[in-house]
């Protein structure tokens, strides 16, 4: 592997959770039309193309060799016949994605062509109600709601439990995930985006949820999706683009906030921008949580922003190769107490850096353990036209943690709390504030 396609692969880590998401929003395939037997024939021939092209690549580039003691060729032998017997291209990515789910490892993905947002399309075509959530003990909790948003004026607030979406419970939506072979860790995260997904969908159209409020009470609300606020990375080589949030702004305390939901390029000045604009405030908090990652080698340009001293987040290793995440101290770097909030939606890039800045000792983790779906990754493009995302490294952090499979563990534990949301509180974002204000006094006390 030549220097370039390292490059390649530290720029493009990938997020694995949020092209799920993605693939999450389609609609049901429609049922394989009935062509010529030349055609058949041609498809045929695609999809065992395809399916060859993702066994054998799993095969030589997988970055461990015993593949964590799978016997990759009996499932071969195990899957082969599904896929030579699938009627449709949607078929064949069952029969795929349910075949890399054997590893139990992220970032091994199948991603229809439908699935990924064309890269000539400039402007975001979503739409939502303006809600986040999480499962939380298994109930659909909502985390935030956008003010002014849909959810908001229909009387929506954070604690509330999403029960019921159009026709279909929330049990429903995510059924299907109980037969993957995917962590549980995993499998919640994915679950969690299947039901935004089934939330949101075109604007202008209307989903009906119910839901339970702060007294339990069973209630209903038809809400109109608008069209999602944000915008559209561009494509960064067979990496799709993804659709992209970003806020900051200065909390009580002389504290700034930041938090964006995808590590892509745009967002890398947008943060120098708002490092800067805090320069002078008391200390600084990113929340990614519910980030699933995205371009990694912006895990080591933002600690760039934030210290003093050369270092390294952690590294990359392939089968004959290893990588470090090295970081470059910027000018007039931001040297104030800086608090990192993560959760289990956290993943990959978003895992890069807390780890490595919390081993770095230059930040406080605080929240939830993170997924542990942290292996860099790449995208090819497969015969049929679908996207084959997969690992051909694993990510240890400076003191040789495996992230995969174990995820950042907090400094301070704070869980997501229904209890704390129906009381109008974020608990874990004011659990870093206190934090960060601890940093304060114990500064002004040296001082």
């Amino acid at each position: 592997m030549n220097k370039k396609q390292i490059l390649a692969i530290l720029l493009v880590l990938g997020a694995m959770i949020c092209v799920d998401a993605v693939r999450a929003q389609q609609p049901s395939p429609a049922q394989p039309v009935i062509g010529s037997a030349a055609s058949s024939e041609k498809n045929n021939s695609l999809r065992q193309q395809t399916f060859d092209i993702v066994w054998r690549t799993v095969k030589e580039k997988h970055f461990d060799p015993t593949f964590g003691g799978v016997d990759w060729d009996k499932v071969r032998e195990k899957y082969a016949p599904r896929a030579a017997a699938s009627q449709s291209d949607q078929e064949l990515y069952r029969a795929l994605q349910e075949m890399l789910g054997e590893l139990r490892q992220s970032h091994f993905n199948i991603i229809p062509p439908e699935a990924v947002i064309p890269e000539d399309q400039k402007e975001i075509s979503n739409g939502g109600i303006g809600i986040d959530l999480r499962l939380v003990d298994g109930l659909a909790v909502i985390t935030r709601v956008e003010p002014d948003s849909g959810a908001a004026k229909a009387g929506l607030r954070p604690g509330f439990v999403i029960k019921q979406i159009d026709d279909q419970t929330v049990e429903q939506v995510v059924e299907s995930l109980a037969k993957s072979a995917d962590r549980a860790e995993l499998k919640n995260v994915r679950a969690t985006r299947r039901v935004l997904a089934a939330i949101n969908g075109d604007p202008g159209t209307a989903v009906k949820v119910v839901y339970l409020d702060g007294q339990d009470r069973k209630s209903a609300a038809t809400i109109t999706r608008e069209k999602l606020k944000g915008e559209l990375s561009p494509k960064f080589g067979n990496f799709p683009p993804q659709y992209t949030e970003f806020e900051a702004k200065r909390l009580p305390g002389d504290v700034g906030y930041i938090r964006f939901n995808v590590f892509v390029l745009p967002v890398m000045e947008k943060v120098k921008a708002a490092v800067r604009q805090f320069s002078g405030a008391g200390g600084l908090i990113f929340d990614l949580r519910g980030n699933p990652g995205g371009v990694g080698a912006m895990a080591s340009g933002i600690a760039g922003l934030l210290t003093t001293q050369a270092a390294t987040l952690g590294t990359m290793k392939m089968r004959t190769n290893e990588l470090k995440f090295v970081v470059f101290p910027q000018s007039n770097p931001f040297t104030g107490p800086v608090a990192i909030l993560i959760d289990g939606g956290s993943g990959s890039t978003s895992e890069i850096f807390s780890g490595g800045m919390q081993e770095m000792g230059r930040a406080v983790v605080i929240g939830e353990r993170s997924a542990g779906a942290c292996l860099p990754s790449y995208f090819q493009k497969l015969p049929t036209g679908a996207l084959f995302q997969f690992a051909i490294a694993d990510f240890r952090t400076p003191k040789g943690v495996l992230i995969e499979g174990r995820g950042v563990i907090p400094d301070i534990e704070v869980k997501w709390n229904r209890a704390s949301l129906l009381a109008g509180r974020d608990a874990q974002l004011d659990a870093a504030v206190e934090e960060i204000r601890q940093s304060q006094r114990k500064s002004r006390a040296v001082k």
